[in-house]
């Protein structure tokens, strides 16, 4: 898809045996940050093995108009799967009027706060990694006017445990940096309740994180999440590794860093990624076995890069 911006890769193996990646795009001719808020789309594609290549299927989330909370864009997903039912979590939105052109993104004078201030998270579930997939009508979780996180909730991440509940940690904006909460439900039906008032993953020296995945360990949880300043682990961008007894407080082992920017390629070259964030893993045999990052070429952010796409990491086994 090399029309487009590819970003928030998700892999899970399908009934018919195939690894299905969900993944945003949006057409390139936009800007990358200014273009996802207003024509981002979750789309799907499939392999034989986990390692790819991927090819396109479909347009999983597709608009379905602005009388919908997510009816003018969809993005962020992460695949899971309770018992027979595949869940789809994704952030939406929907604005009123016409979506800025090209020239007005560019320039920036378009009014981002359209769309993304009405950014919600929701749930798509279906009985087969192929679809149909079932809307709802209503987002899962919004925002709480004059609270910390009344500002947007995004990034979700959600663990589906043993027991068929769910704890979703979710992203916020606050004036001092961004912020994770953390809410549960006892069916991926929901509702999703918040199980803290405050933010979780609270740092200190002005360090904070975004884009976290959580999944289950033993009687606890773990977490990997996007180093937005490098303070954690010594590298900008960089992931960092938290840990948990109850999904509500959080704490970073001795070595916080889960991984590098640099990566190390199948003809073993190394390179620096301009890029490496949204971190998702698949697991085989109950143990992460594939982390799937979005990433991008340049010097450095995604304002600097030319490409975009999510690459595949194996995981040695310890």
């Amino acid at each position: 898809m090399e029309e487009y911006w590819v970003w928030c890769g998700s892999v899970i193996k399908g009934e018919d045996g195939k690894y299905h990646m969900f993944s945003s795009r949006w057409p390139k001719k936009y800007p990358f940050f200014e273009g996802y808020v207003f024509y981002s789309e979750v789309v799907r594609a499939s392999s034989e093995k986990p390692e790819g290549p991927y090819k396109f299927e479909e347009v999983v989330l597709p608009v379905r108009g602005e009388q919908f909370w997510d009816g003018r864009m969809t993005h962020n997903p992460t695949i899971h799967k309770s018992g027979d039912t595949f869940l789809l979590y994704y952030i939406g939105s929907t604005y009123t009027g016409d979506a800025p052109g090209v020239d007005e993104l560019k320039s920036g004078k378009a009014k981002l706060g359209r769309s993304y201030d009405n950014i919600r998270i929701g749930l798509a579930t279906s009985r087969s990694v192929r679809g149909p997939w079932q809307r709802r009508d209503r987002p899962i979780l919004e925002p709480r006017p004059g609270k910390w996180d009344g500002k947007v909730v995004t990034n979700p991440a959600a663990c589906v445990r043993k027991d068929g509940s769910v704890l979703l940690v979710y992203r916020s904006n606050t004036p001092q940096g961004l912020r994770l909460g953390v809410t549960r439900a006892t069916t991926f039906e929901g509702p999703y309740e918040r199980i803290s008032d405050e933010p979780i993953l609270k740092l200190e020296g002005g360090n904070f994180v975004e884009d976290p995945f959580i999944w289950e360990v033993g009687n606890g949880f773990e977490m990997i999440a996007k180093d937005m300043t490098g303070g954690i682990t010594g590298e900008k961008h960089a992931g960092i590794h938290a840990l948990s007894s109850d999904g509500l407080s959080w704490t970073l082992p001795k070595e916080p860093k889960a991984y590098s920017r640099t990566v190390r390629w199948s003809d073993g070259k190394e390179t620096t990624q301009g890029s490496l964030e949204r971190p998702q893993l698949l697991f085989q045999d109950g143990k992460p076995a594939f982390l799937f990052a979005a990433t991008a070429d340049g010097p450095g952010g995604f304002r600097a890069a030319s490409n975009t796409w999510n690459l595949v990491i194996p995981l040695l086994a310890k």
